[in-house]
């Protein structure tokens, strides 16, 4: 927590009092994240490419991915690298939500290194079962959220987005299902993370726009004109959400077409679980759906082709998930993934919108 002992300072060297600011330590977060990924970006591939850290293709695939077969993967990491090093440094650690925020990013981040790991020492696409890593995602999530209502720091009313004064009181079964929340969030852009910049720029988007909420959920005086629930320390998450946009910025430097690096499950599911956590802390649990559009769409082609298959032994699309079907269907990559990020952007304009229609 550089910034207290800087803003402590502030009573010899009066300049020294912006570092009292969510909006100020807000933008130095963000610089601090991107320009760290950018610089030891390079460093950090040629590391994994000594350790022969390559992503395994699946075999029944568009045969255009082959090419990317041996690409380096866990690119992810460099991304949690960005968001820790200035939550060390810029954010109050002493904010149980922030605390929160980082326990389910890392904790879900090493769900998907120990994943990752699995899968680059098997050579193939298959890593921790399934059912194990879902439990320990939810045994996370569950652990987290409870210990904030324990602590008193949320409430357990989820709010429907559209409707001003439509809310449901859930009382402890707010556990399992921000928990729900949590892991389905993480999970959809794990599926999402299947073409070169497809997932992280969504991510940046609903990063930016879910540090808005936070913001104005965590200023009294805000939350009180737009009529949304006020959730005092909320504000804290501003520069850690800040801090997950420049990271994804500066990974997206080396991962835009073609990419250099992919960011695998430790980033995919520490990005996720981000996202996931820090709607639930502003609740905005419902809007998720909206503002990570993209992210559902992609899980719900998995579902929905998996249950068709089963049932009918028929498939609704050509593969699953549906960036895949696009592909298959002639589009070329970076169309389908420029086309994304647009759908992303207006979902994320859309998830504004509330702030005034509640």
């Amino acid at each position: 927590m550089l910034y207290k002992w800087l803003f402590e300072l502030s009573d010899s060297f009066s300049a020294l009092n912006v570092f009292r600011y969510i909006t100020f330590r807000t933008f130095i977060s963000f610089f601090t994240a991107f320009l760290l990924c950018w610089w030891f970006g390079p460093r950090f591939i040629q590391t994994l490419i000594r350790r022969q850290v390559g992503q395994s293709i699946r075999d029944d695939g568009p045969q255009s991915h082959k090419k990317k077969q041996g690409t380096p993967t866990m690119g992810g990491g460099l991304i949690l690298l960005g968001v820790l090093v200035p939550a060390l440094l810029w954010v109050d650690l002493a904010n149980l939500k922030v605390w929160a925020v980082l326990i389910v990013t890392l904790g879900f981040g090493a769900i998907g290194y120990i994943d990752d790991s699995l899968k680059v020492k098997k050579k193939n696409h298959k890593g921790v079962p399934g059912k194990v890593r879902l439990a320990a995602e939810f045994l996370i999530s569950g652990l987290v959220i409870g210990g904030l209502l324990m602590a008193e720091q949320i409430p357990t009313t989820v709010y429907f987005p559209f409707f001003k004064n439509w809310a449901l009181e859930l009382g402890w079964l707010y556990v399992p299902f921000a928990s729900l929340v949590i892991v389905g969030c993480a999970n959809a852009v794990n599926l999402t993370d299947g073409l070169d910049g497809l997932a992280i720029v969504p991510v940046i988007i609903a990063a930016l726009t879910l540090g808005v909420f936070a913001y104005v959920t965590g200023h009294i005086k805000i939350s009180e004109y737009l009529s949304i629930p006020y959730i005092p320390g909320a504000g804290e998450i501003v520069p850690l959400a800040a801090a997950v946009a420049a990271a994804g910025l500066g990974f997206l430097w080396f991962n835009a077409y073609p990419a250099q690096v992919f960011m695998g499950d430790v980033g995919s599911l520490s990005l996720g679980g981000f996202l996931g956590v820090v709607g639930v802390i502003t609740q905005n649990e419902l809007l998720l759906v909206v503002l990570g559009g993209v992210f559902v769409v992609e899980a719900l082609s998995v579902i929905s082709q998996v249950i068709s298959f089963k049932l009918t032994g028929k498939r609704i699309f050509k593969m699953a998930p549906i960036h895949h079907h696009f592909e298959l269907k002639g589009l070329t990559e970076t169309k389908i993934i420029v086309r994304f990020w647009i759908i992303a952007l207006l979902l994320a304009v859309l998830s504004l919108a509330t702030l005034k229609l509640r």
